[in-house]
Formats: C-alpha cells, sequence, structure tokens
C-alpha cells in the first residue's frame, strides 16, 4: 500500500512539472513573439480590387484588402433607411473603430433601427464606455460565459462571427473584425452579398439577438414582446447556402460542410487558414482527397498573432507533407481569411477557422457558394497570394532544429483545446 500511495504521488509530481513546463513554454513563446512583432515594419501585400460576380440570384463582391471593405461598408451604413446590425468579434477604439461608431450614431439620429453585438473577450482591452453610443443604438455584449454551468460547453463559446445586415437587402460576412491593424497590415477575405441569401443571414443575427440566458425555472426561454424578426422571406433553395455554428443549441454544421465538399473534391482543394489544429477526421479527409489524385493546397501564416496556435499547427505540418497536402507560408504580413475553394465550382467565406475552437465551440458563420463565377474568382485570388507564398517542402521540414521538434511534442496534448 505505501509503495502504491509512494508511485502515485510521483506521478501526480510527474504530470505536475509536465503541465507547468508546458505552460511556461506557452508563456514564453507568446512574450518571445510580443517582443519580435515589436521590430517587424509593416509590408505591402498582393491584392486585387473588388469586383461583383453572379451566384445564382446573387451578386457576390470578394475583398481582399480591409481599406476597400471598411470603405464599402461604412457607406452602406450611411445609405440605411431602416435598420442596421452589425455583429464583430473585435471591435478596436481606434481611428477606424471610431468612423463605425459615428456612422451607426448617425444612423440611428436618421430613425434607423441600429443593433450591435460584440464578444466581451474579444474586446477585453477596449474601455467600456467606447461602446457607449447613446439610448437608441441597442447594443449586446456576448459575455465571457453565458450561463451559471460555467463548464458547459454550450455556455463557452465565443461570439467570433462578423457580419453586417443593412435594410435586409445587403449582407457582409467575413473574416474581417473592426480596426486601423486589420484595414492595412492583414490579409484577410470578406464578401459582400446581396440577394434572397440576405434574408438568411439576417435571420442568423436575430436568432442570436433574441437569444437570453436559460430560465432555471422549468429550464425555458420566454419570448419577449420586444424581439426582432426577419423582414424578408426566407427561401428554400438557393446557390448561396448560410452554415452558422450555435452553441447554445449544440450545432455545429461548418465542419460537416468542409468535411462533405473535401469529400467530394475530384481535382483540387484550396484552402487559406489564419490557423490550421484540425481534428483526426478532417486530416483524413485530405489524405483520403490526396490518394485520388486530388491536388490539396493550404496557404497558412509564416507568423500569426497567436505564437502558440503557430507551433500547434506546425505539429501537423510532418504527417501532413508525407501524405502529400502541399503547404505554402504567407510572407510579410498576418493572412487571416477562413477561405476554401473546391473543384472550380465550390466556396465558402466566413469566420470559422480550421480549429477546435472554431469548428466546435465558438458562434461562427460561412456561406457556402456553389458557382462557377465565385468559384474562378476564388481561384485568382489563391493564385495572387500563392505568389507571396513560399512552399514548405518536407525535406525542409525535417531539418528544423530538435529545439523545434521537442517545442511540438511538448504541446501537442494541448491541441483539443485550441
Amino acid at each position: 500500500m505505501h509503495r502504491m500511495l509512494t508511485a502515485r504521488k510521483w506521478m501526480h509530481r510527474a504530470v505536475g512539472i509536465v503541465v507547468t513546463t508546458q505552460v511556461l513554454a506557452m508563456i514564453g513563446l507568446t512574450i518571445a513573439d510580443m517582443v519580435a512583432r515589436r521590430k517587424r515594419k509593416p509590408r505591402r501585400f498582393p491584392i486585387l480590387p473588388a469586383e461583383s460576380v453572379r451566384a445564382g440570384d446573387h451578386d457576390v463582391t470578394v475583398y481582399t484588402f480591409g481599406e476597400d471593405l471598411y470603405a464599402d461598408m461604412l457607406s452602406t451604413i450611411s445609405s440605411a433607411k431602416d435598420h442596421v446590425y452589425l455583429e464583430t468579434y473585435i471591435w478596436k477604439s481606434d481611428e477606424v473603430g471610431e468612423r463605425f461608431k459615428q456612422a451607426l450614431i448617425h444612423a440611428s439620429r436618421r430613425g434607423v433601427d441600429v443593433r450591435v453585438v460584440y464578444d466581451g473577450f474579444g474586446n477585453m482591452v477596449v474601455p467600456r464606455s467606447f461602446y457607449d453610443m447613446g439610448e437608441k443604438i441597442k447594443r449586446r455584449r456576448h459575455p465571457v460565459i453565458s450561463g451559471f454551468r460555467f463548464f458547459a460547453p454550450r455556455n463557452l463559446g465565443r461570439n467570433h462571427r462578423k457580419l453586417l445586415v443593412v435594410d435586409a437587402s445587403v449582407a457582409f460576412i467575413g473574416g474581417y473584425n473592426i480596426g486601423s491593424l486589420y484595414a492595412d497590415r492583414w490579409r484577410d477575405t470578406h464578401a459582400k452579398v446581396q440577394g434572397p441569401v440576405v434574408a438568411e443571414l439576417e435571420n442568423a443575427f436575430v436568432d442570436y439577438w433574441n437569444s437570453r440566458p436559460l430560465k432555471f425555472f422549468g429550464n425555458r426561454m420566454v419570448a419577449g414582446e420586444n424581439d426582432l424578426h426577419t423582414t424578408s422571406s426566407r427561401v428554400w433553395r438557393s446557390a448561396i447556402q448560410v452554415h452558422r455554428n450555435y452553441p447554445r443549441w449544440q450545432m455545429f454544421p461548418i465542419r460537416n460542410m468542409y468535411l462533405e465538399a473535401i469529400d467530394r473534391a475530384s481535382d483540387h482543394i484550396l484552402l487559406t487558414q489564419a490557423y490550421l489544429i484540425p481534428d483526426d477526421d478532417f486530416v483524413a479527409g485530405l489524405f483520403a482527397a490526396v490518394q485520388r489524385g486530388v491536388d490539396v493546397r493550404i496557404i497558412v501564416p509564416q507568423r500569426s498573432n497567436h505564437a502558440v496556435a503557430d507551433w500547434l499547427s506546425r505539429g501537423y505540418y510532418e504527417d501532413l507533407l508525407s501524405h502529400g497536402v502541399r503547404l505554402f507560408r504567407y510572407q510579410g504580413a498576418m493572412v487571416h481569411a477562413k477561405t476554401g475553394t473546391i473543384d472550380g465550382v465550390w466556396s465558402t467565406i466566413g469566420t470559422a477557422n480550421l480549429d477546435r475552437l472554431s469548428l466546435a465551440g465558438n458562434y461562427e458563420i460561412n456561406i457556402e457558394i456553389t458557382g462557377e463565377e465565385v468559384a474562378n474568382r476564388m481561384e485568382l485570388i489563391y493564385q495572387m497570394d500563392l505568389g507571396n507564398c513560399v512552399e514548405l517542402t518536407q525535406e525542409t521540414w525535417q531539418r528544423r532544429s530538435i529545439v523545434a521538434k521537442f517545442t511540438e511534442d511538448l504541446l501537442a496534448p494541448w491541441r483539443p483545446f485550441f
């Protein structure tokens, strides 16, 4: 018995040492990255002008540069006549953030119904006073924890969505948060859509707005008199579908959307991802596609804005490269896009990263587009981005240092948490 207790004691100590080492490594990597980031100078990267293409009954405009996107978003807000619904993960209190704030205030003074949703965790460093916009603008701050059951997955999801809907006629969706950093120093992708799918995107905002903390008397939610309603008729069939991860409903369809599309691929799969930490089924789907002869390519940042996420992602590179997946590392700027295009037919633009937090944890929203014109545009953007990438070969990756390999293995157990 004494030996068992002693062994158990040493086991607990060993686990404690490993966990402590892992946490210290993550802290060290984060600090080192912050120091290095201050020394990096912003670098221009290739962009394409926004151009509208057709997808069924829709006009779709794809943006590759924040300044172009923000100009159109602000212009759309300034022309609003009935309502503006804005949902964002991060909203900086800088020059760009202030421009959006003033545009919304002016719209509300014209009698426009303005509603704003922002995430509490994503904006922890932003002063609460920044979001004081007067009584006319209705605001909702997504809480860090959404209910009394602190460790229930449905209560921990961040609101990672970036969505703007104006007058039920136009919607913007994609990876861009709001802030000066994203205007000209990050390479991201966003879309403006006009057509029947706008009703679906508006309905996604409405459903979130009408949600409330669970009532623990019978565990029911009671509809309120001030609930929002979708103002346009929704259609059953469309060239653009909306997929939204909704922890409250324990619904995570974006992962399935990707897996189904990858399973259908017959020629090529082109993905751009800010944080690549896929689960086993996702990886297996990519490997199966390569075995079918599909050209699978993934663009990732050379360095992202999250050093720990980078190291967790690098733990997958050896396996991906050895199975024929081609990896391209974006140079000189953070690539934050969450996009994919397959076989010149299928495309997706949205907010979900290929990691556990996005695919099985956060509130996310993606559009799925079936149409050659959009796919051709997305492929043109992909080729542009490839011109700013360096391909990572298996031979090069195998020559990385022993310290790098050790760090990847040390942090590997944390992948399910990111």
